[in-house]
């Protein structure tokens, strides 16, 4: 069987970037949480506050070591599989992903440290801007990354010369076409993810009877948040498409399963695509609905994928799939948030079993929201890596051999294997801790923690009870 480099080094940065994603759009959305409870904290001098903020930015200390760990090497690829597209793209990528250390990735190093260990040890003002200026340096890191994937995307201020990229405008660039909606989408997607987490989080305290103050707060906190957010995802989610459906049609038709240009489409909910025969099989659908939405005509016309050689379309099947798995958890979160509105009435929202359970089942739907929208939007651009103008054939590096391809893959996933495991594994130890450290009254000055995963302040190994406790948990 021979080894194709291409589908290996695309399986490859895949499985890293998937891996690693994951970690940043939580950090993103619950460094502003964190930021808003030391506000709260700052401001009213009320324990609860500080007591969640505490906890919180443990959380965060150890989500923050797993996302720099896993995501260190990650650029390492475009090296060592995509030299061509590295090379190629050099002008504008160098300059970009530059950018991205010196204003967001310093300016989160240096505060971070005064976050994590800070408390007691700088002025309340002073940790309170630290936590500001790290939820800053987030939303400037994706600020970054994001323009440069959307540039992939949809290139714009560029122009190919002798296989290189050459910048005519730095701001056509930046600002491709796309990028305002995939920027405003990734940033709720990053609210929504922090906050179903610690909704979740929060509703199994609830559930166990722990910390029930402070937990209410946080999930009164969250759900507010949902009730706005997970609407507003859908609007410019709205948006998006109409952006994806102007410069990237066929992404549009494979999320549809649309063989054949012409008006009148149907939303399907459900289809076996078959892309060797050009069809679909057992289709459901709402009538002229696909229309309506992505023209705002009820007989719009929609380009089919027939537009382009099949060797030209990407993967419909994956693409048609993870749309709809996207679509349906953003459909859950709504309802999910309506059903917290419904539930104000009379503090049921968090007394409610039912409803409990649901949220916290609900603390990964995000990242699966998460993961499949990704899908669609890396996989629905193929064989494009620059849309429109270089092919994944085109960049990958041209000495890569396949057996070469399948021993670096292997590789990243027996090593991400054990760091996802290991810092799981510690994380739901910290979780099951909670608000309380039982071990907080035998730290002394001289173990001041040096390393973000230390500000956790939990052994990896606690000693449990017979119930399954921490033993110096007390009553919890």
């Amino acid at each position: 069987m021979e080894l194709d480099p291409v589908f290996l080094s695309r399986i490859q940065f895949a499985f890293v970037v998937s891996f690693h994603a994951i970690f940043p759009v939580f950090t993103i959305g619950l460094a502003s949480f964190i930021a808003v409870l030391e506000g709260l904290a700052f401001k009213t001098r009320n324990p609860v506050w500080m007591k969640l903020s505490t906890f919180w930015t443990k959380v965060f200390a150890v989500v923050f070591g797993m996302g720099v760990v896993s995501g260190i090497v990650m650029s390492f690829q475009f090296g060592t599989n995509w030299s061509n597209f590295a090379q190629a793209s050099a002008n504008f990528l160098g300059p970009m992903l530059s950018y991205e250390v010196l204003t967001a990735f310093f300016l989160e190093a240096a505060f971070l440290g005064v976050l994590l260990f800070g408390r007691d040890k700088v002025p309340p003002g002073a940790h309170l801007a630290s936590a500001i200026l790290v939820a800053t340096g987030t939303f400037i890191s994706a600020f970054w990354i994001l323009a440069a994937n959307s540039w992939m995307q949809t290139p714009a201020g560029v122009e190919l010369r002798d296989g290189m990229f050459h910048v005519v405008s730095w701001s056509e660039a930046i600002f491709s076409p796309s990028f305002p909606f995939r920027f405003m989408h990734m940033a709720l997607a990053s609210f929504l993810t922090g906050s179903f987490v610690v909704a979740g989080v929060s509703a199994w305290y609830l559930l166990k009877g722990r910390e029930v103050e402070a937990n209410r707060k946080a999930l009164s906190m969250c759900l507010w948040l949902i009730l706005f957010i997970a609407p507003a995802q859908a609007v410019v989610g709205d948006f998006h498409g109409l952006s994806t459906l102007e410069h990237q049609p066929m992404k549009v038709a494979a999320m549809e399963g649309h063989w054949e240009t012409s008006g009148d489409v149907p939303l399907l909910l459900f289809a076996i695509p078959d892309q060797e025969n050009q069809t679909n099989h057992f289709e459901i659908g709402i009538p002229n609905l696909a229309s309506l939405i992505l023209t705002h005509d009820w007989n719009g016309e929609i380009k089919g994928l027939e537009e382009v050689a099949p060797e030209e379309q990407p993967p419909v099947a994956v693409v048609f799939w993870a749309f709809r798995i996207m679509v349906g958890i953003g459909m859950l979160m709504v309802v999910f948030a309506l059903a917290g509105l419904f539930l104000r009435a009379g503090d049921r929202y968090w007394r409610t079993r039912w409803f409990l359970l649901g949220l916290r089942a609900m603390s990964i739907a995000p990242f699966l929201a998460v993961l499949t929208g990704w899908i669609v939007t890396e996989t629905g651009r193929a064989p494009w890596l620059v849309y429109g103008l270089m092919t994944q054939a085109e960049a990958v590096t041209p000495s890569l051999t396949g057996g070469m391809a399948l021993f670096s893959l292997i590789g990243y996933v027996v090593v991400y294997a054990m760091v996802f495991t290991a810092g799981v594994y510690y994380l739901m130890r910290v979780l099951f801790v909670g608000l309380e450290d039982p071990h907080a009254e035998d730290a002394v000055e001289s173990d001041r923690p040096a390393r973000p995963l230390s500000a956790a302040h939990v052994p990896f190994e606690i000693d449990d009870d017979a119930h399954g406790n921490p033993v110096n948990q007390g009553g919890h």
